[in-house]
């Protein structure tokens, strides 16, 4: 499996590959850059899941790793994680105890919440993976986050040791 190609600013930060400031510079302008000036809560989100938006995308703008083109992984990952805060409310409710007011017997009672509470919980397992794929995708997970690196800024050059102070 071919490794991804990493951004020119990166290979140049890590310094483990050295690059004529012609294939720099050939590199640099063949590189896409996704701008991110239009970072807008998707349609689809209610007012809540946009504020949470709004906040999330912040972050990831402020590290320069959100752009235009990720707005409906992230909108997706919050209405998944919505999705999934609902549902594991409604699994935790569930009680498998009888109700000894009712006139159903005992173990139909029983039977079927164990039944309402499988089909809950396999809801439940789709909407984490689904939210775990687009936090990864998004890097929201520390594994994820570990795997970015982001260039820094320099400010100054270092200092050459083998030039002669006057």
């Amino acid at each position: 499996m071919a490794r991804p190609r990493q951004p020119i600013d990166l290979v140049a930060e890590k310094g483990r590959k050295h690059l004529t400031k012609t294939e720099y510079s050939e590199r640099k302008k063949s590189e896409v850059i996704a701008p991110a000036d239009n970072v807008k809560p998707p349609a689809f989100l209610s007012k809540k899941e946009r504020e949470k938006f709004e906040e999330i995308a912040k972050q990831l703008m402020d590290l320069k790793i959100m752009s235009n083109l990720d707005c409906d992984v992230l909108g997706r990952y919050i209405k998944a994680e919505t999705e999934y805060i609902k549902v594991t409310k409604q699994v935790q409710k569930i009680k498998f105890v009888p109700d000894k007011n009712s006139d159903v017997p005992e173990q139909a009672q029983i039977n079927e919440q164990y039944a309402r509470y499988n089909a809950l919980s396999k809801i439940q397992n789709r909407l984490m993976k689904a939210c775990n794929e687009n936090a990864r995708e998004l890097g929201l997970t520390i594994s994820s986050r570990c795997r970015l690196v982001i260039p820094k800024e320099k400010d100054e050059k270092p200092e050459n040791k083998f030039m002669k102070h006057a």
